[in-house]
């Protein structure tokens, strides 16, 4: 009897075990799906996503009921008011799981980008991002910074830009602005002067990233057209 009982608990563990297992690698499963789902946007589709999204912020203040169809990479917040209604919150659109501030398009170089909203030593593997300033599109000089990969990626054809290049940004409101590449220097990798520069009280952007042999920085200045 106490063999039979003995078996019985351990054929109930095991079945337990199983059934824990069986729940971790669906748990995993999931998981990888929507990583992969959300990893699969390449740049240019989460700046198109990012700028669909925005069309008709600028003089509409109102939320669309059907922002989650059109933009998958937009959260949706819940948040219940005062008088016990509920209103929907729209969070910061992702782009492999890093929040975005907005987007960043150089035509001469056939560049188009998420802009991260910082450029943290983890969020830069993904994108380029704001290392400084005020923000997109505000008063002041905003620092971009980018690596340069070696696959042609990010900023690495920044070297090929020109004096009169275009830099389009957009925020986060969907407004879209003009900047005009002006200057361009090398300087070292300690030298941040250049983020701190009076504007003058225009809208300057400032994109960082290092020259090929990574022993110095290259930024370009670019400001409102």
């Amino acid at each position: 009897m106490f063999e039979s009982k003995y078996s019985k608990l351990l054929t109930g563990l095991l079945i337990g075990g199983i059934v824990l297992i069986i729940g971790v690698l669906i748990f995993l499963a999931v998981r990888m799906v929507s990583d992969n789902k959300q990893n699969k946007w390449d740049p240019a589709e989460a700046v198109e996503q990012f700028q669909g999204s925005k069309k008709g912020n600028k003089n509409d203040n109102t939320t669309s009921t059907n922002t989650e169809a059109v933009n998958p990479l937009i959260g949706i917040e819940n948040t219940i008011t005062g008088d016990g209604t509920s209103n929907r919150k729209q969070t910061k659109q992702l782009y492999k799981g890093y929040p975005m501030d907005g987007t960043i398009e150089i035509p001469s170089i056939d560049l188009k980008y998420p802009v991260l909203e910082s450029a943290s030593k983890s969020s830069m593997t993904v994108s380029v991002g704001i290392l400084d300033g005020p923000g997109l599109n505000k008063v002041g000089n905003t620092t971009i910074a980018g690596h340069n990969y070696r696959n042609g990626t990010f900023f690495s054809n920044l070297k090929k830009v020109a004096i009169g290049d275009k830099v389009y940004i957009t925020d986060e409101s969907g407004t879209k602005m003009t900047y005009i590449v002006y200057n361009m220097i090398t300087t070292s990798p300690e030298d941040s002067s250049f983020m701190e520069r009076d504007t003058e009280g225009k809208r300057e952007v400032s994109l960082d990233t290092c020259t090929d042999d990574s022993q110095s920085r290259f930024v370009v200045f670019a400001k409102e057209e």
